[in-house]
């Protein structure tokens, strides 16, 4: 078995590069992957259609992470925004911090999950007759520099999307109860998924997510035939599949590492940011949020692509996905938001 041929969850994971028709979703990941800041990504579409599949391929694939070892918070050794409290304090004190190489973690929220198995909890009782802050982490703890998955995310209580949303743009989770605080960094790409036709998302926590991806069951019989035979030859034999699309996915990585790499010296002409704001401006979209993600989505495409400039190009590649969520719903315009963003791109970038 080669080294690509890891398990996550104790199960063989199908590979990523093994997906196809659905690229939007995938390009919207890696970009994410690359540039955390981004947002995240909120995945819409029919039933089916490999959502869940594509979010755990890309886990599996990513590159292994330095953490501190027994550490809850799976902190950086070196970096303070993303280590904990205590790992600060060693690292302070000069103590000797030892250190693992771990996978990127996916972390998935059920529904009926509480706001205590979200955050985390105190316990009062310790702390109040010890004096220690005895604090058991929740899945924001445990998704710290990796993935947290949420499946449905249109059925999830609006509290619980406000709190995963705030920890996601803050890269911090605090929880405090009875006059005690515990702080913790909860720096994660935030991914979540659901079918329309049950329920939208709330237009303001909608925009809070930094890309949208909407997918549809792909119609061609003959990727339909393509996606069915591969599907069923990794359920056959998940290891000899593995084997097969290896070289492809250690380029993949590769390429994310070295986007990863380049993404700081991108750069990303006035220009070219004062046509993104002029777009978004045309398309009544509010607040900043919009030209921000514009901005970084463009830069991570350009550094996934290799370049150190974002090009015109660079930026159609990935206004849609940044802005079809953000825009305003009119019940008697019967132009699609995606092809709405496109027009008013053209009209701005190809004006003379």
């Amino acid at each position: 078995m080669t080294a690509n041929l890891e398990k996550t969850n104790d199960r063989l994971v199908f590979p990523f590069t093994a997906i196809v028709g659905q690229e939007e979703m995938k390009l919207a990941l890696s970009l994410n992957v690359i540039d955390p800041k981004i947002g995240g990504v909120i995945i819409m579409g029919d039933r089916g259609t490999g959502k869940s599949t594509t979010i755990r391929a890309i886990t599996d694939i990513l590159p292994k992470m330095e953490v501190v070892k027994d550490d809850p918070f799976n902190s950086h050794p070196t970096d303070f925004d993303l280590m904990s409290e205590d790992i600060r304090n060693k690292v302070e004190n000069g103590e000797t911090i030892e250190t693992i190489q771990k996978k990127v973690s996916m972390v998935d929220l059920p529904l009926g999950a509480t706001e205590d198995r979200v955050c985390g909890t105190i316990d009062i009782e310790k702390a109040l007759t010890e004096g220690v802050k005895a604090f058991e982490p929740g899945l924001l703890a445990k998704a710290n520099r990796g993935i947290l998955y949420v499946d449905e995310v249109n059925l999830l209580d609006d509290h619980l999307v406000d709190i995963l949303l705030d920890s996601a743009a803050s890269g911090w989770n605090t929880v405090e109860r009875e006059g005690i605080s515990i702080r913790h960094p909860a720096r994660f790409v935030l991914v979540g998924s659901g079918n329309p036709e049950e329920g939208e998302l709330r237009p303001q926590l909608l925009d809070r997510f930094g890309m949208h991806s909407e997918i549809r069951t792909v119609r061609d019989p003959e990727l339909r035939v393509q996606i069915v035979e591969q599907r069923s030859a990794f359920d056959r034999n998940p290891q000899e599949c593995l084997k097969e699309y290896h070289a492809g996915q250690e380029e993949f990585k590769e390429r994310i590492v070295k986007a990863q790499e380049m993404l700081p010296n991108v750069s990303l002409d006035y220009d070219l940011r004062v046509k993104i704001s002029q777009v978004c401006g045309e398309l009544d979209v509010d607040g900043l949020r919009g030209d921000i993600v514009t901005n970084r989505a463009a830069k991570a495409y350009a550094a996934y692509n290799n370049k150190t400039e974002v090009t015109v190009e660079d930026i159609q590649a990935v206004i849609t996905m940044c802005l079809r969520h953000r825009l305003r719903k009119d019940p008697l315009e019967t132009i699609d938001s995606g092809d709405k963003v496109q027009k008013v791109f053209d009209a701005v970038f190809n004006a003379v």
